[in-house]
């Protein structure tokens, strides 16, 4: 039953990102940033769906490590554009 339920997740984040990566190939704005990024919010969005009522197994308390560190990155990649966008003069 957990591994049933531990392959539909994966399924589905699989999905989510092949999905958002074609559809970014699509609309000609592929890069790495904004599949990271729409990547994480698919993956955010899987995790809720799916989550259980009762009892969290152990697979899925390992996913806090992954969120925690998905929500760095995407931090840094915000850090970035912004100082990107800056003046030159300002950092």
């Amino acid at each position: 039953m957990a591994t049933a339920r531990r392959e539909r997740f994966v399924r589905a984040q699989l999905a989510w990102m092949l999905g958002a990566t074609l559809v970014l190939v699509l609309l000609d704005a592929l890069s790495y940033e904004l599949v990271f990024v729409v990547s994480l919010i698919g993956f955010l969005v899987v995790v809720e769906l799916t989550a259980p009522v009762a009892v969290t197994p152990a697979w899925r308390r390992r996913l806090l490590w992954l969120i925690g560190g998905g929500l760095v990155a995407f931090g840094y990649i915000v850090v970035r554009r912004v100082l990107d966008i800056l003046p030159p003069g300002v950092f």
